[in-house]
């Protein structure tokens, strides 16, 4: 029995499909990424020298995270000025090289965007602290009087994500909202400056030539008339797996209806031939992309961020926390699939960030640990599952999204000592696990070095022992290495027309454990269980994470494996 599943159409144009619907982009954490100065601490300038092994790779598109100025309270998702760079990354002028750089590698650049917040440093809470109750400025903020008899009790019961109260006092007896650290103050969307502030960052941003924003907590912008009480602190639930008072309001959609419009004023940058992988290329067309990072109880709740009129992308976070296992792998497909087609987005599906433990040793571990994790697991299998589950994604209709190192199945440095964490939530203790250092540690280029190629001076979080046989230069020309599966995976995706944005999912039949779908002129199979299991070879194999032995029309398809196929 088939079951078909179509996904969301592409318009059609003359040439080809929007470049965003089908991109593969790679996500840079440019303190974790390369360092050019040798400071320990990654930069635009190592980012800009390392381009071309990214255009190598194949991928797309570009993500840089935060490199905003910033006191770097929360890794430079504090911004102080949106308009600078931090001088531990670099200038302004460092990041136009890297764009113009990018453009004529034939990469496009997205940059991380943070509008729930600010810094505590940024000038318009700094005049606000000093102006005092009453103040103009505290009215671009979530400034109230406490409950109590002398105000002594925060405004309400709502909890930071990074634990403890969402509320902070300041010395004149007014408190301020910070749904994260207090060092980051949440704006308050109900001002006409804040709203108009952004815009001009966008505008900004798009005059210097970026292809597109990554909207972080985009669903946290709005908060409900009257900030009422929760009545109960499931710190899960703030996470956006329940509805909330503070996020996924629909008050946020109209903000992005006005940015959509800003973003329709340009026009799509040129880009520059690339690299040998550019042969075949078809996401030639469409302008500059908005991007949510939206938390959300539902893939329909999700669905409204990327509605025609608003944003073009949305990541698929449950798909990211989904098992490895074949019935919820399916459900979560269908579902997102089915989300997306009466919108007309396309399926943005991801594995890894900067936010999550690495997918290696996430799928390493039992199921049901969550995201974040502090146990390495059984480090083979979690490599087997992870190879898997990448050309499983990447067989997906829709964009995915590539985090750095991922491509060299480093696992997550679960033993960093206590002393050298950075992550706020780890350091307060009524917060989350904390745990996100463990996939920031600087990644392998070379086999040998002080910091394995990543720079000439160190890292700022330290690399494990054995870090460079994972490296760049370890895996590059090894055919059974996990670069070379993602390099060769990416071109397969670039090469077959059945791997595009569009078309359709038709599922066929396969035992218990085991995906097996057929898109145009391709199959792919997908076995989750612990044997090996026989079944029909449905065609010309074209790419496996494990090697598969077919005979007589019957591969055996090894346990934790997914093959490709020509139809």
């Amino acid at each position: 029995m088939t079951q078909h599943l179509a996904a969301p159409a592409a318009p059609t144009t003359e040439t080809r499909t929007d470049w965003w619907r089908d991109a593969v982009i790679y996500q840079v954490y440019p303190r974790s990424f390369a360092d050019g100065n040798g400071d320990g601490m990654g930069d635009l300038e190592g980012i800009r020298s390392r381009l071309p092994y990214l255009r190598d790779l194949g991928v797309d598109a570009v993500w840089l995270s935060p490199f905003y100025a910033s006191p770097q309270a929360d890794a430079g998702y504090d911004v102080a000025d949106y308009r600078a760079i931090d001088p531990m990354f670099g200038s302004l002028l460092d990041a136009d090289a890297v764009i113009r750089d990018a453009h004529e590698l034939g990469l496009r650049i997205i940059v991380d965007l943070v509008p729930n917040h600010s810094s505590d440093r940024h000038d318009w809470f700094r005049r606000a602290l000093s102006e005092g109750p009453g103040s103009p400025l505290r009215e671009r903020y979530h400034f109230r009087p406490g409950k109590g008899a002398d105000g002594e009790l925060p405004p309400n019961d709502w909890e930071s994500i990074f634990g403890g109260p969402a509320w902070t006092r300041v010395p004149d007896g007014e408190w301020y909202l910070h749904l994260f650290a207090p060092e980051q103050p949440d704006f308050n969307w109900e001002h006409p400056a804040v709203q108009d502030e952004f815009r001009s960052i966008l505008r900004f941003w798009l005059d210097m030539g970026v292809d597109g924003f990554r909207v972080d907590v985009a669903h946290g912008l709005v908060k409900q008339a009257g900030l009422p009480d929760i009545g109960r602190h499931d710190q899960l639930k703030l996470l956006g797996n329940d509805t909330m008072p503070f996020f996924d309001q629909d008050g946020v959609h109209e903000i992005y209806r006005s940015w959509r419009q800003v973003l329709e004023e340009y026009a799509g940058n040129e880009l520059g031939p690339g690299g040998p992988s550019s042969e075949g290329r078809r996401r030639e067309t469409g302008g500059r992309i908005l991007v949510a990072e939206a938390w959300t109880p539902t893939v329909e709740r999700a669905a409204q961020y990327v509605r025609p009129d608003e944003m073009h992308q949305a990541f698929n976070f449950q798909y990211l926390g989904t098992s490895w296992d074949a019935a919820e792998l399916r459900e979560v497909i269908d579902v997102s699939l089915a989300a997306m087609g009466p919108v007309g987005a396309p399926a943005t599906w991801v594995l890894s960030n900067h936010d999550v433990t690495r997918h290696a040793t996430r799928l390493a571990n039992p199921p049901g640990l969550g995201t974040q994790l502090r146990t390495p697991g059984d480090r083979e299998l979690g490599l087997r599952r992870a190879r898997a589950a990448t050309l499983l994604m990447l067989a997906l209709p829709g964009s995915a999204y590539l985090y750095q190192g991922e491509e060299l199945g480093l696992p997550d440095v679960t033993d960093l000592p206590d002393e050298v964490r950075q992550d706020p939530s780890f350091l307060r203790a009524a917060g989350q696990d904390g745990f996100r250092d463990g996939c920031r540690v600087p990644i392998p280029w070379t086999t040998e070095g002080s910091s394995y190629g990543f720079g000439t001076g160190g890292s700022w979080l330290p690399q494990p022992e054995g870090w460079g046989e994972l490296s760049v230069q370890a895996q590059t020309g090894d055919p059974g290495s996990t670069l070379e599966l993602y390099r060769s995976a990416l071109a397969v995706r670039r090469a077959e027309a059945g791997l595009g944005a569009g078309g359709t999912v038709e599922w066929l039949d396969a035992p218990d454990g085991v995906l097996a779908f057929a898109r145009e002129g391709f199959v792919c199979t997908v076995n989750t269980t612990a044997e090996t299991v026989r079944i029909p070879a449905p065609g010309r194999v074209l790419l496996g994470s494990e090697e598969a032995e077919v005979s007589d029309g019957t591969v055996h398809l090894p346990a934790d494996t997914t093959v490709w196929w020509a139809v």
